[in-house]
């Protein structure tokens, strides 16, 4: 048998769809309606498959993201997605060689890091990520808050109302990108995102579930917040049991986000909320008069980075003090390592290759990891993977690259 991996075609479209439901473990059946949704999303240039005998088992695709880093500022990354191996078809390198090509065209191409949501743990280090940022889901007891149940109105001299999707699509944009400047962390959300996540895209041939959309206008009435939810019909001997699920909540500001919180958990009827992925620094647990009645379900690794222009994506971020720091990035894979001297304050940075002795040594998985400011160059040292050449620069390294608030990425893809 023959192993041919190539990018894809319109005409082998519907055997890469059922191919990446098979490796996902889902119903291998593809209709219409998501042939029609999956080949809007994709550029099928950068959609790659592994064929046995001419069929399809396994999958893989990227596409162009843009990346929020500290600051404000956002960096072109060649966004990983779709990644499956059939089970019968493990253990062959099929993974290994479609990431190889992927990276190394997007190296080209100029883009300064790749990115992914790891559905496993174990499989993308070898590959150059290291997990960036966190992702935590709270489950609230809406009764032991200690708020007022007869609270109403964000209480900022703002307000908020219930929209349809219509105005979601016609705010939420613009909304969203305000946000992304002042949170670190977060990916683009293209035209396509909204449509789907609106209904105006069907993505298979179920019904479409309108969620509640709610807006949150500021005193001078510009749009600051959005919040998405949906709420199940539990009900218990004539009382409400009902619980809201958290799909979306964005705020440009911290008293948005109080709003739109407060707001939730006041509704009529709403006896417990699950928050989604939260970033595991959200307010939410000490806007409770009681905490503890936010209870953690999931503490995980979520968005993944893999470096492959470290200048530019070093360049890019802000940094809280000034400092200089030379560090040596190995790469066994030969598209980003080296060694480069950075140089940076709150004014701005500077970073280019040197051939000053290094500060630190570390993996370019591990450089991933601190990109964003949300692992400490100390605890990794502590494990061996990062070493300190010069006495001290550990603590001037977490001093230059770690954040006040983490980072946070709100979406699969």
């Amino acid at each position: 048998m023959s192993l041919d991996i190539r990018t894809i075609t319109d005409a082998d479209l519907p055997d890469w769809a059922r191919a990446r439901r098979t490796g996902y473990l889902l119903p291998p059946s593809v209709s219409k309606t998501e042939l029609a949704f999956r080949r809007e999303l994709m550029d099928l240039e950068r959609t790659q498959g592994a064929f046995d005998d001419g069929r399809c088992v396994a999958t893989y695709r990227s596409f162009t993201q843009r990346l929020s880093v500290p600051g404000g500022a956002s960096v072109t990354a060649n966004a990983v997605s779709n990644v499956s191996v059939s089970a019968t078809h493990r253990r062959r390198g099929l993974l290994s060689r479609m990431t190889d090509r992927d990276l190394r065209e997007a190296k080209e191409r100029g883009d300064a890091a790749a990115t992914l949501i790891a559905a496993e743990y174990p499989i993308y280090g070898r590959f150059g990520f290291g997990p960036a940022a966190r992702v935590t889901e709270w489950e609230v007891d809406v009764a032991r808050t200690g708020l007022d149940p007869r609270h109403s109105g964000p209480g900022d001299g703002g307000r908020v109302d219930y929209v349809d999707a219509a105005e979601v699509r016609e705010h939420g944009p613009a909304l969203y990108e305000r946000v992304r400047a002042v949170r670190h962390g977060l990916v683009d959300r293209p035209d396509v995102w909204w449509r789907r996540n609106t209904g105006a895209l069907p993505v298979d041939d179920g019904p479409w579930a309108e969620p509640f959309f709610v807006l949150h206008r500021s005193a001078e009435g510009s749009v600051d917040g959005l919040l998405v939810f949906t709420s199940d019909d539990r009900w218990e001997a004539k009382l409400p049991h009902q619980t809201a699920t958290v799909l979306d909540l964005v705020a440009v500001t911290p008293a948005a986000e109080r709003a739109l919180w407060l707001f939730l958990l006041s509704a009529d009827w709403i006896t417990r909320v699950r928050t989604g992925h939260r970033a595991p620094d959200d307010i939410l647990p000490l806007l409770l008069p009681d905490p503890r009645a936010a209870r953690v379900v999931t503490h995980a690794d979520f968005l993944w980075v893999r470096p492959l222009d470290v200048p530019e994506l070093l360049r890019a971020r802000t940094y809280p003090v000034a400092g200089s720091l030379v560090i040596d990035v190995t790469d066994r894979s030969g598209l980003a390592g080296g060694r480069f001297l950075l140089e940076a304050g709150p004014g701005g940075a500077s970073c280019a290759p040197t051939r000053r002795p290094a500060d630190l040594t570390l993996s370019v998985a591990e450089l991933g990891s601190l990109l964003l400011g949300d692992e400490s160059a100390v605890r990794l040292a502590a494990l061996g993977r990062v070493d300190e050449e010069t006495p001290g620069t550990l603590a001037r390294a977490d001093a230059l690259l770690r954040t006040g608030r983490r980072p946070w990425c709100a979406d699969v893809f």
